[in-house]
């Protein structure tokens, strides 16, 4: 497994003293807000088993968070509505999210390092790298935190609209899903522009 820090060293070395990892999880699914996550780890923190999220099972995710929280020097978690996905489209409520998150850090980052290839709007320094979550240990950090802590949100959501089965696929456009859709029409967690390509 390649180091998580070799590209975070070497962003130091350019004179950076604070980096921070900024994820999200919730891009995709038809219900549910956007979350983000802002992570500043102790710089050289080895975590075992930490990796992108979307590559950890529950279980590993569950116990990473554990870890990452009381381990980080800081972090930030924020989530960005329904109402502000339909109001300024996927990308614009992922990038709210992301800077809430990054405005709760109690350390001020001198870069934030966005997982990702778009940054246009964020509003702080930052850069983005491309698969970052599987290559910096503190997106990788973020995006376990942005993950684990959306996935608990849909089980709140699951038992308030139990119908929908989000426990399952936490919002995402599964078989099943689609089929309580068709069944119970949407919930007012669902996202309208989203379940446009309804068929």
């Amino acid at each position: 497994m390649m180091n998580l820090w070799e590209l975070e060293k070497s962003i130091v070395e350019e004179g950076y003293m604070t980096l921070c990892g900024v994820d999200e999880a919730g891009r995709g699914p038809l219900a549910g807000p956007v979350c983000a996550a802002a992570c500043v780890l102790p710089f050289g923190l080895e975590i075992p088993g930490l990796n992108d999220s979307k590559k950890l099972t529950e279980t590993k995710r569950e116990a990473l968070y554990d870890v990452i929280t009381t381990s980080a020097l800081s972090y930030g978690i924020a989530f960005a509505s329904v109402d502000e996905i339909e109001t300024l489209n996927i990308l614009g409520a992922t990038y709210l999210a992301m800077n809430r998150a990054i405005a709760m850090l109690k350390l001020k980052p001198s870069l934030c390092l966005i997982d990702g290839n778009r940054r246009e709007g964020i509003c702080y320094p930052c850069r983005c790298i491309i698969k970052g979550d599987a290559l910096c240990a503190d997106i990788a950090a973020a995006s376990v935190l942005a993950k684990v802590t959306r996935d608990r949100y849909m089980l709140e959501l699951a038992e308030k609209y139990p119908e929908y089965g989000f426990e399952k696929h936490k919002g995402y456009g599964t078989a099943a899903h689609y089929e309580a859709l068709r069944k119970y029409g949407p919930s007012p967690v669902h996202r309208p522009s989203f379940l446009r390509k309804m068929h």
